[in-house]
Parts: C-alpha cells; sequence; structure tokens
C-alpha cells in the first residue's frame, strides 16, 4: 500500500487523530480525503499529508479511518465499496454504529471500532477500541502504533463500548463545563478571568492524576481534602444542595440513551 493511513474526515475529531498519526509516522504515509477540499487542503499545508479524492483514497491505504457523523457513515460505506483494496483495515469512529453493521454493508474485512475523545488532539486522549477477528495481530500492532500519539489506547468489550464512551467520550464537554464554571465563580470572587481559568483547569489535572497514580477512591481523596468545619466541606455541601452527583449521574445517562437511539 502506497499509504498506512488514510483518513475520510479531518474534522474536529478526524482531523485530532490524523495530526496524532503524523507525529507518530511520516507524513508522507498518510492521506486525507473530505467533502470539504478547503479543510483537507489546509491539513495539507499543515501537516504535509497528501490529499486524494474518494476513489483513490480507498485502495491505497492499509488502514482507512472512517471519520464522519454516524448518519453519514451508512452513505459513506456504500460509496467506498466499490474501490475498495482487499487488504484495507476500516477504522470506524461512529457513535452507535457497531461492528456487525460495518460487515453487513462491507462483507469480509477487517474492522476497528474505535471511540475517541477530544484530549486527543493534545496527545492526552483515550482511545478505546474493539476489532472483530478479521484484524491480524500485525494490523492490531501497526493501529496502536500509529495512534500512539493520540493518548491511550484501551481495548474493550464491543458491548460495554457505548456506555464507557458516555463516560469517557462525551465526558470532555462535562468537564469543560466545570472548569467554565469553577473560572466563572472565581471571577465573581475577585480573580481575573485568565487565571481563574488556569488555577481552575490545572486543579482538574492534578486531582485526575491523584485518582490514577494514587488507585485511591475518589470520595477517600475527597475526604482527605475536607477538613471537620473548614471551607471544602461547606462547598461540598453547596454541591450537594445543587444535585451536582445526581446532574453528573444524569448527563452520563442522557448521553448513553441517547447513542442507543442512534443504533435505530
Amino acid at each position: 500500500m502506497q499509504y498506512e493511513f488514510g483518513f475520510i474526515g479531518v474534522g474536529n475529531m478526524g482531523g485530532a487523530l490524523a495530526n496524532a498519526v503524523c507525529g507518530a509516522l511520516p507524513a508522507g504515509k498518510v492521506a486525507v480525503c473530505d467533502a470539504d477540499e478547503k479543510k483537507a487542503a489546509a491539513f495539507v499545508k499543515q501537516y504535509g499529508a497528501a490529499a486524494l479524492p474518494l476513489d483513490k483514497i480507498t485502495g491505497a491505504c492499509r488502514f482507512l479511518v472512517l471519520g464522519v457523523k454516524p448518519q453519514v457513515l451508512p452513505s459513506v460505506l456504500s460509496a467506498i465499496r466499490p474501490t475498495l483494496a482487499d487488504p484495507t483495515v476500516l477504522i470506524s469512529m461512529a457513535a452507535g454504529i457497531s461492528i456487525s453493521a460495518i460487515e453487513n454493508a462491507i462483507p469480509n474485512k477487517p474492522v476497528v471500532r474505535i471511540m475517541p475523545n477530544t484530549p486527543c488532539a493534545v496527545g492526552r486522549g483515550l482511545i478505546l477500541y474493539a476489532k472483530n477477528a478479521r484484524v491480524t495481530d500485525d494490523d492490531l500492532s501497526a493501529f496502536l502504533s500509529g495512534f500512539s500519539k493520540a493518548g491511550t489506547l484501551v481495548p474493550i468489550a464491543e458491548d460495554k463500548i457505548d456506555a464507557a464512551s458516555a463516560v469517557s467520550g462525551c465526558g470532555p464537554a462535562f468537564a469543560y463545563l466545570f472548569v467554565e464554571a469553577l473560572a466563572d465563580a472565581g471571577v465573581e470572587c475577585g480573580l481575573a478571568r485568565a487565571d481563574a481559568q488556569k488555577f481552575a483547569a490545572l486543579m482538574l489535572e492534578g486531582s485526575a492524576k491523584m485518582v490514577l497514580e494514587t488507585g485511591r477512591h475518589p470520595g477517600e481523596l475527597k475526604d482527605a481534602v475536607c477538613s471537620p468545619g473548614g471551607t471544602t466541606i461547606a462547598g461540598v455541601r453547596a454541591l450537594e444542595e445543587g444535585g451536582f452527583r445526581s446532574a453528573a449521574m444524569n448527563a452520563v445517562r442522557a448521553a448513553y440513551l441517547r447513542t442507543l437511539e442512534l443504533k435505530k
């Protein structure tokens, strides 16, 4: 194959992953295609990848990343099927579209289903992945190597990927809302906007590291910050009065249920 990875769609998520792959491989090993030709041209100018039309990229890449929205994916699969090269591994990131649905559209193909999140754009993403039996060990190794600069890749049973994505894929939006709210409160208390936002973001980053690196339960870590009769427990009480934990749980559940709707 002339190219190792090809990307159909270089929007926010597809572009972030393509950028990461360009960091892991020579840019000459990456090709892109987008319905918006200006978007593809801008990516090529910035990263040095090749731009190919749809009927050319399908036969030139070992891995073909389908970076399109779920409602667009069926038409894209239909369009690429006649020109798709035999050894090509299909990589889909469309929420709610199962591996079996892709297999039904294009039979006898190795398929990897991924659920990435937006921090992939800064190399700190989480990419959940599941694969079918046609993906070889060599394919899997090359896929993991190519995406290594995007962040952490975690295998997961496909029947759990929708629930996990409601946490990891949608979660950054919830985290950004939290950072924004904390920064707004900091401004209300007299901080400069830039300082308040920086402090909130660094706090969230450090707190996440504490959970990951200590292995301690988040409730235990929370208790360690709350002194009897102190400032933090007063803030925790205010969050509880506002239904903070219930709202967070409802957000994840709503995202999960919407994913299930997309499957219908």
